[in-house]
């Protein structure tokens, strides 16, 4: 899967690429995270493509020009693929939307939005899904962004090396456990519950359910 990046801030995304699953996805070439800066498509020697917005209003709003210009440099690498314009008002991401999406395309382009957002033309030039990873705002969509990344690998084959990894696909708890048995803090001992040494499978899905159930 090829994910294709506009942002104004890709150096944002080296520690999270460079570290542990993805990093090794990437290297293996299972995944692959490209960028896309507006500032390289505009049209000024200062590389501008921040402005006061239209009707008034505090911060800035960035162009649609050059917004327009790199999801076209986007497109030329992904002739069929998802476009995706991150917004705190857009339908919640999840992993069911990244199942499908993950799916039905090989190429994922995501719009990251600062300062008070994006022209809203570029949204009537291209046809985009507005996705939101929660019920607040940040300052940026580079975070959503790496979410997005994060969550939709773990749909493709090899990234995670056993297929039961996927917490989705298995009753999984908040609560897990392991080495060792038993331990002492400030003289209380704390021990693993006994259903997890007892070695029937059965019970021991029964007890994970009845967490699930209580919300964990």
């Amino acid at each position: 899967m090829h994910f294709h990046v506009i942002t104004l801030f890709p150096k944002a995304f080296s520690s999270y690429l460079g570290e542990s699953i993805l990093k090794r996805s990437i290297e293996d070439k299972k995944i692959r995270v490209s960028f896309y800066n507006p500032r390289d498509f505009a049209d000024n020697k200062w590389k501008r493509v921040d402005r006061p917005p239209y009707g008034g209003g505090p911060g800035l709003v960035i162009e649609a020009l050059p917004v327009i210009a790199a999801i076209e440099s986007a497109l030329k690498k992904a002739k069929k693929a998802k476009i995706i314009f991150l917004s705190p008002s857009g339908k919640q991401f999840s992993n069911e939307y990244a199942k499908k999406v993950s799916k039905k395309f090989k190429h994922v382009i995501i719009v990251c939005g600062r300062y008070e957002g994006i022209d809203a033309r570029v949204k009537k030039v291209f046809k985009m899904e507005d996705i939101s990873v929660g019920p607040f705002v940040l300052t940026g969509g580079e975070l959503p962004a790496m979410t997005i990344i994060d969550v939709m690998s773990r749909q493709v084959p090899g990234v995670l090396g056993n297929l039961d990894s996927l917490e989705e696909r298995r009753v999984s708890t908040s609560e897990v456990y392991t080495r060792p048995e038993v331990f002492k803090y400030k003289n209380k001992s704390y021990k693993v519950p006994k259903i997890l040494l007892s070695g029937h499978r059965a019970k021991i899905e029964e007890w994970k359910k009845g967490l699930t159930g209580k919300g964990g």
